[in-house]
C-alpha cells in the first residue's frame, strides 16, 4: 500500500461540466453524472491506498476463504487472469472484500488525493493527453489489462491505474452537488443516497472520461466488466 501524507489537496474542477465533457450536451444524466465543480481545497487525514486495483488472484483467495460468489471475470478468458484487476462485483461485494482484508472502500476524496498530490493536475501522471503508454483506456486492447502495466501512468504517490483499466468502487453516496457544501476536512460523501461513485476511466473509455476529476455514480448492485476497486485504511490503524 502506499502512504498517502496528511494535508491538503484539490478536489474537481474549475471547468464547466459541458467544457470537460463535450459529448455530454444533450445526454448528460444529472443523476448520475454529478458536477465537477467548484474546484475546492479539502484536508485529509494520512491514509494508506493499495498501489494496485484488487487483483482475480487476490479475489480467488477471499472466495476460497469466504465461499463468496465468483466475480463475472473470473469466468471470462478475457479477463480472468491471475494479475488483471477483478472486475463484476458489485459495491457491496467490494466492501465485503476490503471489510475482510482489514481495509474499507476509500472515500471520493482520498481516491482523488491519491492521483492528485499535492497538485492541481488533470490526471496521474501530470496534464500531457492520455496515450497508450500511460493508461489502458479507448478500447485499445478490448480487455483490461494486468495491473500495474503503465509505468508511465503512475501518480505521485506510486499508484497505479487511476486512469483507464476499471473505473473504481468509491465509498461515497452520490449527490450531483455535493461539492456545493462538502466539509472540508475528511469528506465522506452525503449520509444517504440510491448511486455510490466510480471514479477514473476504464478500458472502454474515451480520453474525455479518463481524467482525475471524472465523476460517474450506479447503483450499489450494478456489476460491470469495466469496474473494479481498491482497498484503503487509516493510517493510524
Amino acid at each position: 500500500m502506499a502512504l498517502i501524507p496528511a494535508g491538503k489537496s484539490q478536489m474537481g474542477s474549475r471547468q464547466s461540466l459541458l467544457e470537460l465533457r463535450p459529448h455530454d450536451l444533450f445526454n448528460t444524466d444529472r443523476h448520475t453524472l454529478g458536477p465537477e465543480n467548484p474546484a475546492h481545497e479539502v484536508f485529509l487525514d494520512a491514509f494508506y491506498i493499495d498501489i494496485y486495483e484488487v487483483t482475480n488472484a487476490e479475489y480467488r483467495k477471499y472466495i476460497d476463504a469466504t465461499g463468496a460468489k465468483k466475480a463475472p471475470s473470473l469466468e471470462n478468458p478475457n479477463f480472468d487472469g491471475d494479475q488483471q484487476p477483478v472486475a463484476g462485483v458489485s459495491w457491496k461485494e467490494a466492501t465485503a472484500y476490503c471489510k475482510w482484508n482489514g481495509k474499507r472502500l476509500p472515500t471520493e476524496a482520498e481516491w482523488e488525493k491519491a492521483g492528485r498530490g499535492k497538485r492541481p493536475i488533470k490526471y496521474p501522471w501530470g496534464d500531457s493527453p492520455p496515450d497508450s503508454d500511460k493508461l489502458n483506456y479507448n478500447e485499445e486492447k478490448m480487455k483490461t489489462m494486468p495491473v500495474g502495466s503503465y509505468e508511465k501512468g503512475k501518480s505521485d504517490y506510486g499508484v497505479y491505474d487511476l486512469s483507464g483499466n476499471v473505473s473504481e468502487w468509491v465509498h461515497d453516496w452520490h449527490y450531483p452537488e455535493y461539492y456545493l457544501f462538502s466539509p472540508k476536512e475528511n469528506p465522506q460523501g452525503p449520509e444517504k443516497g440510491q448511486y455510490k461513485i466510480i471514479r477514473g476511466g476504464n478500458w472502454r473509455n474515451t480520453a474525455d472520461y479518463v481524467d482525475l476529476t471524472y465523476r460517474n455514480a450506479t447503483t450499489p448492485s450494478q456489476k460491470s466488466n469495466g469496474i473494479g476497486f481498491r482497498c484503503a485504511k487509516n493510517a493510524s490503524e
